[in-house]
């Protein structure tokens, strides 16, 4: 088998697989409408607020939502509305980042694990089933008490608790795949474990990746908003939805409005990441599409 040969070794292509799924799943275009919505409104947060998150105007400070303020005021009087958009800017990037952190390290380590096998593999896995016995938001709490309450803190925080998932979702097609013979034709060839793990394993596994991060990129939102309701996310004044529930927590008898909007805003997005790795899951598992 030629050198050319290797390079195009069987490699999953799920785009058409994913788009044929989305056809088939009216409902997973609901979540994709949500959370493109919820990037837009992030991303043009300095256009859409009508008020600064910050600037407070305590004369209209517990407003009820009005023409004025659509979604009320809170306790220093400032706009719930524009809070509410800039917090997504927030949540939305340590819920990414820390996913892509998580994603990055736990796949790597998977695929060593899967990849050299014997002892190594025991150790790490070992550490890995550790690392899962633990509740998320309980591993969140203790890493995050250790760094201190900052954004950077929070990604690495919430990244730990989700490089084990990634660990051993890599792992497993890693033992299967090492096996196949477009990679035994590249170790007869010649070629470095370094190459065959990133050219020929990784592309045949990131489909599964990417669907576990989508799932664990809503549980990192979840976990974010956790950790800001209990005094250990980003420091105020900065807007996050968990921290703006956290505040209004004192007042939810007499200003509902403060809880209640962040925590629709939660379920929306962990609603529409979930829609969207359901469908994901559907497009690449092979026992679904053979159903279908």
């Amino acid at each position: 088998m030629t050198d050319a040969a290797i390079s195009t070794a069987p490699v999953r292509k799920p785009s058409s697989a994913v788009l044929q799924a989305l056809r088939r799943n009216r409902f997973s275009w609901i979540g994709i409408g949500l959370l493109a919505a919820i990037i837009f409104a992030a991303i043009f947060a300095p256009l859409l607020s009508p008020y600064d998150p910050l600037k407070q105007h305590i004369l209209d400070r517990l407003q009820a939502p009005s023409a004025d303020f659509w979604l009320g005021t809170d306790s220093y009087g400032r706009d719930v509305l524009s809070r509410l958009l800039y917090g997504a800017r927030i949540s939305l990037s340590i819920g990414f980042l820390s996913v892509m952190v998580a994603m990055v390290v736990g796949s790597t380590i998977g695929i060593l694990a899967g990849y050299i096998g014997g002892l190594f593999d025991q150790l790490i896995m070992g550490l890995v089933d550790v690392m899962l016995s633990f509740p998320t938001l309980l591993l969140g709490l203790m890493v995050a008490a250790m760094l201190g309450a900052s954004f950077e803190n929070l990604i690495i925080a919430i990244a730990i608790t989700e490089t084990a998932p990634f660990a051993r979702i890599a792992r497993a097609p890693t033992i299967a795949i090492k096996r196949r013979e477009f990679v035994d034709a590249g170790r007869s060839m010649g070629f470095t474990p370094l190459r065959i793990m990133g050219v020929h394993i990784l592309p045949n596994i990131l489909s599964d990746i990417v669907v576990v991060a989508s799932l664990w990129m809503a549980s990192a939102i979840r976990t974010e908003a956790s950790l800001a309701f209990i005094g250990l996310g980003v420091s105020p004044p900065t807007p996050t939805w968990g921290g703006m529930i956290r505040e209004g927590f004192d007042n939810i008898l007499n200003a509902w409005w403060l809880v209640v909007f962040p925590s629709i805003a939660i379920l929306l997005t962990v609603l529409a990441l979930n829609i969207l790795g359901d469908a994901l899951r559907d497009a690449i598992d092979p026992k679904t599409r053979s159903q279908s």
